[in-house]
């Protein structure tokens, strides 16, 4: 994930620690009714040819496709098709690479976070809120605030994947492939960008730093 990516998970993981635990469901319908009057009083001037924007909402950690299928099933039911359009959980195909083997999977960008592209209002917002599952909207005091394109673009939901490798900086690996095969040395420096490790080789008498890709290398643990 780039830079900008990862900063963006730490600003939702920042704001959904203000996101208060389910109430006790005896006081659950009074807590509800208070968020609702206050997500649709920021909604007034919304009508039914406002644009769709995408929130993020809190879930109960592994229960994200759940809440995906749930919500799907409410909208349904709801007749809200024409104003929530979209309900995802964001995945990435990660490239894990474990003693030089190679396997693709793919995993949740976010976990125990769910996007939905809505029209926010008093009926979509308790139609989301009231999912099982979902323990609030991602936002200051649980008000819910729509991601900006800018933000959308850097989730991206992006096709180029990224690696996940079984060595740091510090540890020694053993080049299996390309010029510098057999090679043995000591991490020196990780770009997951260029997906190189730079190890140590000698050249001429002399230690020089050299890059490898993530690819030809494998741990020595």
């Amino acid at each position: 994930m780039d830079e900008v990516t990862s900063e963006i998970k730490e600003e939702i993981t920042e704001a959904a620690e203000n996101i208060e635990e389910p109430v006790p469901e005896e006081n659950s319908d009074a807590a509800a009714a208070a968020d609702t009057e206050e997500a649709a009083g920021d909604q007034e001037d919304a009508g039914p040819e406002s644009k769709g924007k995408w929130y993020v909402v809190h879930t109960y950690s592994g229960y994200e496709n759940k809440v995906k299928t749930n919500l799907l099933k409410a909208i349904e039911n709801s007749h809200l098709e024409d104003q929530i359009f979209e309900v995802r959980v964001p995945m990435q195909d990660v490239v894990e690479l474990k003693d030089g083997v190679r396997k693709t999977v793919s995993k949740k960008m976010f976990p125990g976070y769910v996007l939905i592209n809505m029209i926010m209002n008093e009926d979509t917002w308790y139609v989301a809120r009231n999912t099982r599952g979902v323990t609030g909207f991602v936002g200051p005091g649980s008000k819910p605030v729509p991601l900006s394109d800018a933000e959308m673009k850097a989730l991206g939901f992006q096709t180029t994947g990224t690696i996940s490798v079984d060595f740091g900086e510090g540890d020694t690996i053993s080049v299996v492939s390309g010029v510098w095969r057999d090679t043995i040395g000591v991490v020196q420096r990780m770009d997951y960008s260029k997906q190189t490790v730079t190890i140590n080789v000698e050249i001429f008498g002399r230690d020089t730093p050299v890059e490898i890709s993530f690819a030809e290398v494998k741990s020595m643990k």
